[in-house]
């Protein structure tokens, strides 16, 4: 029997009951970025969303549907000093204007969609590391209300290059330093279907820390992030393991880069941030007749 094309299943309002799950990686998670351009396109919208750092700054334009936000944000203050500064970094600063980022852009300058966001009923979930902890703790967009901005930026906060951030009496960094790639919170939530988009090749492994004395110096106070901190490597890579066995049993759809990332985690340079931006979008059309198998539904 054929399918029914998506567009007759989901009109423009409908999701499909499934977990997408997105990795961060900063500038190099703009191939999510043309990963989710190429869904928008498509009208393809899941239900339930869990990102990182990155991941979680691509999840809340897919779920305001503005298909060009990731796009525009991340290659138009490039060379913008209130956007990314090493002077502002070697001078006690973040690498990243946070604050720049997460109030003025959404606010003012690319206006992010609150109207459409808020009301969305997609399931957002954003993960932060609870510096005291070590531990993952997971944020429902239903439960933040106007402070989203203020999770997301914990979300996207990393170790020697931003600040923790203070929210609610607790003290938060980057998602993906207690769990990079969310699958099994995904799993644990119930969805059976799960699309995961990842920002390294399959093989990817993780390292040791190269930086061990730096970050307990800087983060001495914060003794169980440390520890999550030096074990991050052998967490990544069995999380890794894991995907890859799910893949291969069918029980999770996976987009990646074939190749190196055309855009490092910090990317001064607007073409390999275009470049990583296409490639995610080429791949995910190269894709899509596979996703919809997976789906059951007509791509």
């Amino acid at each position: 029997m054929s399918r029914p094309p998506l567009s007759h299943i989901l009109g423009s309002m409908k999701f499909i009951d499934a977990a997408l799950v997105l990795e961060g990686g900063g500038l190099r998670g703009m191939f999510s970025g043309g990963v989710l351009r190429r869904f928008m396109d498509d009208k393809l919208y899941c239900d339930y969303v869990i990102g990182v750092s990155m991941g979680a700054c691509t999840a809340a334009n897919y779920v305001s549907r503005q298909p060009e936000r990731n796009r525009i944000v991340n290659t138009r203050f490039l060379g913008d000093r209130r956007y990314l500064s090493y002077r502002r970094l070697l001078t006690g600063g973040d690498l990243f204007g946070m604050d720049f980022i997460f109030r003025e852009i959404p606010r003012r300058l690319v206006p992010f969609d609150f109207d459409t966001f808020y009301s969305s009923p997609v399931r957002l979930v954003t993960v932060v590391t609870d510096c005291h902890t070590g531990r993952a703790e997971y944020f429902e967009k239903s439960d933040l209300g106007e402070d989203y901005l203020t999770v997301l930026k914990a979300s996207s906060s990393l170790p020697l290059i931003a600040r923790p951030v203070e929210f609610r009496g607790r003290t938060f960094m980057d998602g993906g330093l207690a769990d990079s790639v969310p699958i099994r919170k995904a799993m644990e939530d119930g969805k059976k279907k799960r699309i995961l988009v990842l920002t390294r090749p399959r093989g990817y492994r993780k390292s040791p820390s190269r930086m061990p004395g730096l970050l307990l110096r800087r983060y001495r106070r914060f003794p169980r992030m440390l520890e999550a901190l030096a074990d991050r490597h052998r967490v990544y890579n069995e999380t890794m393991d894991f995907i890859d066995t799910l893949e291969e049993r069918g029980e999770v759809f996976v987009i990646r880069p074939t190749g190196t990332p055309a855009a490092g985690r910090v990317e001064k340079n607007k073409d390999k941030v275009y470049l990583a931006y296409d490639e995610g979008y080429e791949a995910a059309s190269r894709l899509m007749p596979a996703l919809g198998e997976y789906l059951g539904l007509r791509l």
